[in-house]
């Protein structure tokens, strides 16, 4: 039993959680695909694929609850994607993103 607990207790550490992202889109009609997921246990990505034949504007903001908003904005060409990060100081428990797009 010792042992079994001894394995069990330097295993903890090989344990990952990832945290929960919730996006609200606003893509106004565009062909537009994005993929979440985090970085790290502070860091934030989203990347947002454009399948449209327009080029498009897109605003993100990252909101980690208790810290200011981190906003970026990004010009995606069409058939392109491109990445958008945010690093936060503390340690992420729900990232919500919010991605609105436009086109340019």
């Amino acid at each position: 039993m010792k042992k079994f607990c001894c394995v069990v207790l330097a295993m903890l550490p090989l344990t990952a959680f990832a945290y929960q992202i919730d996006v609200e889109k606003q893509l106004n009609g565009l062909s537009i695909d994005y993929n979440a997921y985090d970085t790290d246990s502070d860091i934030a990505t989203i990347q947002v694929n454009n399948y449209g034949s327009t080029d498009v504007t897109c605003k993100v903001v990252f909101n980690n609850g208790p810290e200011a908003p981190r906003t970026r904005n990004i010009e995606v060409a069409a058939g392109k994607h491109k990445n958008a990060t945010a690093k936060f100081n503390r340690s992420i428990i729900k990232m919500r993103i919010k991605l609105t797009c436009t086109p340019k």
